[in-house]
C-alpha cells in the first residue's frame, strides 16, 4: 500500500526553524562547572534549600549527572518530561523544581497549577518549541479544520492549547493507530523526523508540520555505519526524532525510557545511542558493565550544531539551581486559560495510557 505521507514544503514557516536553532550555542549560557572541592558544599546546601522550602526536584535524562544524582538523592526524579510533571502532580511538595528545558516547566505547571513551578534558567529552550510559534501553527490548523491535531511534547502550552491531543514518544503510535482506526486525518506538528517515523509505522494519513531537534537532527548515516563496522557487536539504540537513514539501522526505536530499559535487558555489552549523550548517565550508572557510544555527529555536511547534546538542556547547573532556590525566581507562569486548554490534550492522553495499561515510566518525551 502506499503511504500517506504529506509533508509541507520547505518555504513553510515550520521549516525555517534550523536557523534559530543553529545559532543556539551562540547564546546559550552555560552555568560554571563547580571545583571538587566547592561541590559538595554546594550539594548540601541545596539539598538542605529544598528540605527548608518544601520543594522537589524532578529532572530530565538528558541533564547535568550531577543534577539527576541529585534528584533521586533528595527523593525527587529523573525521567522524561511528561513523567516528571506527573511525579511533581502526585508528589505532596507545595514547589516543584524543573531541570529541563521551558516546555517541561510548562507541562508541570499545567498539571500542577496551583504548585510554584522553578527552573534554574527561564531561557532553557527547545529547537522544537522554537520551530513551531504559535501563530503560525494555529493558522496552519485553522487551513485544514477536517483534521484531528495531534502535537508532541515538545511545543509550548499555547500550542497544545489548539491540540486535540499532545503525546509523547512512547505514546504517539498507539495513539495514532487509534486515531488511524476511527478514520481520523492527522495534522502532526511539531517534529518531522518523528511524525513520518509514527505515518510509516501507522499508515495514517498525516500532515506534517517541518520542525526538527537540533540534536537528533545531526546524526550522520556513513559515520554510523564506520562506527558500526568498528564495533560489528554493539547494538544500535535510536530515538525517532533521528533522520530515516538512522532509524533504519538501528536495532531499537524508542523514547528516552524505553532506550535505557533496553540497554538494561539486552545481553550486548557494547551499545551505540543516538539521542542526547546525557542519557548515557543513566544508562551507565544501570550497567556499569556495559559500553556506551555515543553515535557520530562527524561525517558529510556536518557543522556539529549540538554535538551530541542539547546547548538548552546544558543550561542547568548545581550553582543556578541553588541561585535559585536562593532567590525564588526563575518561576513558571502559564495563563489560566491558556492551561486549561493546554491540560485538555495533556488529560486525553493520559486517560488513554490507562486505558491500554501503559506503564508510567514508558511515557516517554524527548
Amino acid at each position: 500500500m502506499q503511504k500517506k505521507l504529506i509533508s509541507i514544503p520547505y518555504d513553510h514557516p515550520g521549516a525555517g526553524n534550523q536557523s534559530a536553532c543553529s545559532t543556539a550555542q551562540a547564546w546559550a549560557s552555560q552555568p560554571r562547572d563547580p571545583q571538587p572541592e566547592e561541590k559538595a558544599a554546594l550539594i548540601e546546601r541545596i539539598k538542605r534549600m529544598l528540605k527548608e522550602q518544601d520543594a522537589v526536584l524532578v529532572a530530565h535524562y538528558y541533564v547535568n549527572s550531577d543534577l539527576q544524582d541529585l534528584a533521586e538523592a533528595t527523593g525527587g526524579y529523573v525521567s522524561d518530561s511528561l513523567d516528571m510533571a506527573k511525579f511533581g502532580n502526585e508528589h505532596p511538595a507545595r514547589t516543584i523544581v524543573v531541570a529541563g528545558v521551558r516546555f517541561m516547566g510548562e507541562t508541570a505547571k499545567i498539571l500542577n497549577p496551583e504548585k510554584r513551578v522553578l527552573m534554574p534558567d527561564l531561557e532553557a529552550n527547545c529547537s522544537l518549541d522554537l520551530g513551531c510559534p504559535a501563530d503560525e501553527f494555529v493558522a496552519f490548523c485553522d487551513a485544514h479544520p477536517d483534521r484531528t491535531v495531534v502535537v508532541y511534547a515538545n511545543t509550548s502550552a499555547a500550542v497544545k492549547a489548539r491540540a486535540d491531543w499532545m503525546v509523547t514518544s512512547s505514546i504517539a503510535l498507539p495513539i495514532v493507530k487509534h486515531l488511524k482506526e476511527q478514520g481520523k486525518k492527522i495534522l502532526w506538528a511539531p517534529d518531522r523526523h518523528l511524525g513520518r517515523y509514527i505515518q510509516e509505522q501507522t499508515d495514517a494519513d498525516m500532515l506534517l508540520w517541518q520542525g526538527s531537534c537540533v540534536v537528533h537532527d545531526e546524526f550522520k548515516m556513513n559515520a554510523l555505519e564506520e562506527m558500526m563496522a568498528a564495533h560489528p557487536t554493539a547494538k544500535v539504540l535510536v530515538h525517532p526524532e533521528s533522520p530515516r537513514s538512522i532509524v533504519a539501522l538501528a536495532d531499537v526505536v524508542g523514547s528516552t525510557t524505553q532506550l535505557i530499559n533496553a540497554s538494561q535487558k539486552m545481553d550486548a555489552q557494547e551499545f551505540i545511542v543516538a539521542t542526547d549523550n546525557g542519557i548515557l548517565h543513566k544508562m551507565r550508572t544501570l550497567s556499569p558493565h556495559k559500553l556506551f557510544l555515543e553515535a557520530p555527529t562527524r561525517g558529510y555536511g556536518a557543522n556539529c550544531i549540538s554535538c551530541n547534546h542539547c546547548p538548552w538542556m546544558a543550561m542547568n547547573g548545581l550553582l543556578n539551581l541553588a541561585e535559585v532556590l536562593e532567590k525564588g525566581h526563575n518561576e513558571i507562569h502559564v495563563d489560566r486559560a491558556v492551561g486549561e486548554r493546554a491540560k485538555v490534550s495533556i488529560q486525553r492522553m493520559l486517560d488513554f495510557a490507562r486505558q491500554i495499561n501503559l506503564p508510567g515510566k514508558n511515557l516517554g518525551n524527548a
